[in-house]
């Protein structure tokens, strides 16, 4: 066997999905194999495998050993003369199996070889082509002299800034979404180093292919999509130590004591040094806009303030504890409102501003009323001011979002215009996820994905792109994968990188669309009819009520005891929901791989009915659930069959 293909899966299973339609179909042109090793992933991925993919090997774990030591359980086993460590959130080309083993036949020397990758948006990712992580190197990636310099010799040797990005390369460092290896070279070196968990084992095993005497190559003629950021905020502290501490565990591996110490002392305050600018930028995140919110109404106020008195008294009438006492307080409670308004999140909406500041204005009337006469200084001047922030405030957040200074969005409701590029089946049944899932977009029209146009159902064919995009004003395309080749969609994601507009892909016969914006979010997904659910409010919803529950049932359980069979059962089930191993309510018993993972129940909603059902009827009434969960639906459950909750 030529290839062997190792995935190593965590909790992504439509990323995982898509990868799969997308290495099979560029299995056919190589006498291949596929191996999925998943982590103990809870979100179905490994019936999702089962399911739809009979023909790829499955490795379960019961638990999560890591991304080393997944990828040695599958290399073990694996047939391959070539293998490549593949990660689920690729989209490979239809011939890049057949493109990477050819040069690696034609190359002898080379022990490994990475390939072109782009991001959700078509933009090249840098990490495609690495150097490696010297003291020196890393100094200048950790402090930022890499980002500033990105094409210096001797600034940028970090990413290799300074090779291009569409000519063939020897390089130090494969990046491990995509790292084709030769068995022999393997066989010879060793398989990844089982000490690293995640991160860090892609540069040791680069090295060590070097070391070996083998060369490591960037191979640029074939690129695959990287949903990169899936499994970690690539900004957070805990990336950043995760990552930092790889390197010290590879430092102390290959560089002498000495250095070995002075990197490890280097990264320990590289890590000091982003964690403050992390907290940093944190702090400043959340103070600029109530800060700006302050000084905007004070100047208001202050700006107020004499031409009021010129006109209805003279100048100098309210004295100086209003500007210096009054006021500050005014804005206090100004602030204070729009905040649990939500008018300080990083979207924003005008309708949270607004009601925040009507809300802060009630309050400081009542407060006004109640007050001693002396500390009344004037309702009209307070009115005034209001209507001074409710102005002032949604204005300059405004110009804010106009040049996105601090990232900030402005929501307007407006629709995402989506054009969809698929055969005219595929069409419809794309519309009708996106419909399904619940969000605003408008589906502006389709095109073909040929040279062909059907009647009036295309807005025009796929080499028209360009000219639909900029006439319907599309913010994004979505492509399907039965239709459109691999290789055809990643060639349009570059043509058309300058147009800023986002992808999606829909696998056939899925209930998904993936893409991903940024290498620094998570991917966005749209699932259709289970959109619910997997809310983050439904899900603390259900949290509070189990609590609450939970709660209502122990302090009432000495009645409760005369009235429910399996007493013991009771308080058991009542500490196993309060400690979040279970929750008063899950799904019933069956196919469960499509829908949100949620904790055991203890009552599920076909406790509803007397009369055993079938699996089809419960599988609908898993979905019902998923779909339309309310807080409501887990207390009709619990009280139409309380009698059962002290039931295993």
């Amino acid at each position: 066997m030529k290839l062997s293909v190792v995935i190593v899966n965590y909790n992504v299973k439509y990323f995982l999905e898509q990868c799969l339609h997308a290495a099979l179909k560029a299995a056919e042109m190589v006498d291949s194999e596929i191996i999925v090793v998943d982590n103990d992933s809870v979100d179905g991925s490994c019936q999702m495998v089962e399911e739809k993919f009979p023909e790829v090997k499955l490795i379960s774990n019961r638990e999560n050993l890591g991304f080393s030591k997944a990828n040695n359980q599958a290399i073990r086993i694996s047939k391959g003369e070539y293998i490549l460590l593949l990660n689920p959130d690729t989209v490979v080309e239809e011939d890049s199996f057949l493109k990477i083993v050819g040069f690696m036949d034609r190359t002898p020397d080379a022990g490994g070889l990475g390939v072109k990758m782009i991001d959700g948006k078509g933009r090249f990712l840098p990490e495609s082509k690495r150097g490696l992580p010297t003291p020196e190197v890393a100094f200048w990636k950790m402090f930022g002299f890499s980002k500033l310099f990105p094409h210096s010799r001797y600034f940028g040797r970090y990413h290799l800034g300074y090779l291009s990005n569409d000519e063939i390369h020897e390089v130090e460092v494969l990046a491990g979404a995509f790292m084709l290896l030769r068995t022999k070279v393997l066989n010879k070196i060793g398989l990844l180093d089982e000490d690293y968990f995640m991160y860090g084992e892609d540069i040791d095993l680069s090295y060590r292919i070097m070391l070996g005497g083998y060369k490591n190559y960037y191979f640029p003629e074939t690129t695959i999509i990287h949903y990169k950021g899936e499994s970690t905020k690539k900004g957070s502290i805990n990336y950043v130590k995760v990552f930092y501490n790889a390197m010290i565990i590879f430092a102390g591996k290959h560089f002498s004591k000495g250095n070995a110490r002075r990197y490890a002392i280097l990264i320990n305050l590289a890590i000091y040094f982003r964690a403050f600018l992390t907290l940093a930028g944190s702090f400043f995140k959340a103070l600029f806009l109530p800060v700006i919110d302050a000084l905007m109404i004070y100047l208001g106020f202050a700006l107020l303030l004499p031409n009021w008195e010129a006109y209805k008294f003279e100048r100098g009438y309210y004295p100086p504890e209003y500007l210096h006492m009054a006021v500050p307080i005014y804005i206090l409670i100004w602030i204070a409102s729009i905040w649990l308004s939500g008018g300080y999140r990083k979207n924003i909406r005008f309708s949270r501003i607004f009601k925040g500041l009507l809300w802060g204005t009630i309050s400081i009337l009542v407060f006004y009323s109640l007050v001693n006469e002396s500390l009344r200084y004037s309702r009209a001047l307070l009115l005034l001011g209001s209507a001074w922030a409710f102005v002032v405030l949604p204005a300059y957040r405004y110009f804010l979002s106009r040049f996105r200074v601090m990232g900030l969005e402005l929501e307007l409701g407006k629709q995402k215009r989506v054009a969809v590029v698929a055969a005219e089946s595929e069409s419809k049944r794309i519309a009708e996820l996106i419909v399904s899932s619940g969000l605003k977009i408008d589906t502006v029209g389709y095109v073909s994905p040929d040279d062909s146009v059907h009647h009036q159902f295309y807005l025009g064919n796929i080499h028209q792109l360009p000219e639909i995009i900029r006439i319907n004003k599309i913010d994004e395309l979505i492509f399907s994968s039965e239709d459109i080749p691999s290789q055809e969609i990643i060639r349009i994601m570059l043509d058309l990188n300058d147009l800023n507009i986002d992808y999606k892909i829909a696998p056939p016969e899925s209930l998904s669309i993936i893409g991903s914006n940024s290498i620094s979010t998570s991917g966005d997904l749209y699932v259709v009819n289970i959109n619910s659910i997997a809310k983050d409010n439904n899900r603390q919803n259900k949290r509070a009520f189990d609590l609450v529950f939970s709660l209502i049932l122990l302090l009432i359980s000495p009645v409760l005891m005369w009235f429910i069979p399996e007493k013991t059962g009771l308080l058991r089930n009542i500490f196993a929901v309060f400690s979040g191993r279970k929750s008063w309510v899950g799904y019933c018993s069956g196919n469960q791989s499509h829908l949100p993972h949620i904790k055991q129940g203890i009552l599920s909603p076909a406790s509803l009915f007397s009369e055993a059902i079938h699996d089809k009827k419960r599988d609908e009434l898993n979905i019902l659930y998923a779909k339309n969960y309310r807080f409501v639906n887990d207390l009709e459950i619990v009280l139409k069959a309380l009698k059962n909750i002290g039931k295993s």
